[in-house]
């Protein structure tokens, strides 16, 4: 007989939150481990006091697992007990391989022996999604997302301000030796600071968004927050998306994504998003031009051009919501767990 252990953490005790959870966690232990129908035998659950609208075990069954028996019970209200957590233990037979155990979302703190500080890179072009999967699937795991894409908007407003082009390499090296780019979390989301500022909403002005793509391919800016990048990646889990995350920040990531969507199709995100701000002016067809020129600066410049490393797998979002392309990453993560 094998005991395989697990557990997940909730974000709102409700029974729809408890039943996804259950299942993801449940599906996760499942692939790992290679299980089926037959080889489980008992899955025992236990909850923290703070989970009351569903059992576990109520939502395993209405997630497909029939012929199991299933098991839950309430864990005693200790102090500093991790919240909104869900254990499990499941009994099974037949396994041909050391049993792997599965912690995910902030339950991973849980079991740091097993649960390693990774990093999960994802590149992509602008529109494609990659930032707003990424924040997502940051959340989901209860690590650190980090917007590397609004750190180089940042040297781009430092030029911008003083009135200096890209193409002058010497007055933009020594502007953005000038400058401090850090980066702040406040309420689980990054704030971008340029010399003690917070420019966090300025940064993603369309011209802005133009100017960081030339800046974007001076070495000496590249330097310096690449060192930046890996600094703050290196304390800690975290999701990064950018350009060259996979191929030049982060090569040795574990866990390496290209995330993509047609250029009509990301000009449209950026259209609607435009005339939720307020700004109806936008011509669909002059953004989608704009977004077919981003790409071909992106992928022509000569340092860290954009590109899909070798081992990353590709993540079309042209036809996927938000929810299926990170319940898909993490899913190809699981696999390679």
């Amino acid at each position: 007989m094998n005991i395989i252990r697990g557990a997940i953490t909730v974000e709102r005790d409700t029974p729809e939150e408890i039943k996804g959870k259950t299942g993801e966690l449940l599906r996760a232990l499942k692939v790992a481990n290679g299980l089926d129908e037959d080889n489980l035998k008992a899955i025992i659950f236990s909850t923290t006091q703070d989970i009351r609208s569903c059992y576990p075990a109520k939502a395993a069954r209405e997630c497909g697992f029939e012929k199991t028996a299933l098991f839950s019970a309430a864990e005693p209200d200790i102090e500093g007990a991790l919240p909104l957590c869900i254990r499990v233990m499941i009994f099974a037979e037949g396994l041909t391989e050391k049993e792997k155990h599965v912690y995910l979302g902030k339950a991973a703190s849980l079991r740091r022996d097993i649960s390693r500080k990774f990093a999960v890179a994802l590149d992509g072009p602008a529109g494609s999604g990659k930032s707003t999967i990424a924040k997502a699937l940051a959340a989901a795991y209860g690590i650190l997302y980090l917007d590397t894409g609004a750190m180089y908007r940042a040297c781009a407003l430092q030029l911008y301000r003083k009135g200096i082009s890209p193409e002058d390499a010497a007055a933009a090296e020594a502007a953005i030796e000038e400058a401090d780019v850090d980066v702040r979390y406040e309420n689980g989301a990054q704030r971008t600071l340029l010399n003690g500022e917070d420019v966090s909403d300025e940064i993603r002005k369309n011209e802005i968004s133009m100017l960081a793509s030339s800046v974007a391919k001076l070495g000496s800016v590249r330097k310096k927050m690449v060192q930046k990048q890996r600094e703050i990646a290196g304390k800690q889990s975290c999701v990064l998306d950018g350009r060259d995350i996979g191929t030049a920040v982060l090569p040795d990531a574990p866990f390496k994504f290209f995330v993509t969507a047609d250029a009509r199709v990301r000009a449209e995100r950026r259209w609607k998003e435009l005339r939720e701000k307020g700004n109806t002016q936008i011509d669909l067809d002059e953004l989608t031009k704009e977004i077919e020129a981003r790409d071909k600066q992106d992928a022509n410049r000569a340092v860290s051009p954009l590109r899909r490393a070798a081992d990353a797998v590709t993540v079309d979002t042209s036809n996927m919501t938000v929810e299926q392309a990170v319940a898909f990453i993490r899913e190809k993560i699981q696999e390679k767990i």
